[in-house]
């Protein structure tokens, strides 16, 4: 970071924000596997693929800064959207902590699912859901599928890649849990 400057990484952060809020945004997600459309459901998603994301940078010393600039810009997003929606100055800020305490749980159990010390799809059934909906067990395997296929594509990008904001995501969920693709 620059003494009295914006981080050189920030542009690239915007840029990786971008592209995976709109991944996150896809009406598959919501439309053919039930994930709730709805406040929660949409930062669930996105949240899904921020730690994407950052599981992709955690082990590379060099990308931390960048992984830093990804979580300031997406949570700079989210206190703009607070503000727009109408919640109140002194609400904002307790708002955004708990949003930053939630995904920090959500890192921790996508990354014990990723590793198989823990189900993948029940972290999934947990956040993506919540209480709102029941999934389909099909939904959740299928899921459960497209994050460790998220997570090969994006860990066969150089990582200089992924830190200069180009995201490159496996194709969405469809019907299946099938095979994926060759990446």
């Amino acid at each position: 970071m620059r003494l009295f400057g914006r981080p050189r990484e920030l542009p690239a952060a915007h840029a990786a924000y971008a592209a995976l809020v709109a991944q996150a945004r896809s009406p598959v997600f919501f439309a053919r596997h039930g994930v709730p459309d709805t406040l929660d459901g949409r930062f669930e998603m996105i949240a899904l693929h921020a730690f994407l994301v950052l599981h992709r940078l955690r082990a590379l010393p060099e990308a931390q800064r960048f992984g830093q600039a990804l979580y300031d810009v997406m949570f700079a997003d989210m206190d703009r959207a607070l503000r727009e929606m109408g919640t109140g100055d002194l609400s904002v800020g307790k708002q955004v902590k708990l949003m930053a305490t939630a995904l920090a749980g959500r890192i921790a159990a996508y990354q014990a699912g990723l590793a198989g010390e823990a189900d993948l799809a029940e972290a999934l059934r947990r956040n993506l859901y919540g209480t709102v909906a029941e999934p389909a067990q099909q939904d959740l395997d299928i899921l459960a599928a497209y994050v460790r296929r998220q997570a090969a594509a994006l860990a066969a990008r150089p990582v200089e890649e992924v830190a200069a904001g180009i995201l490159n995501f496996a194709p969405l969920p469809l019907d299946s849990a099938a095979a994926p693709p060759e990446v």
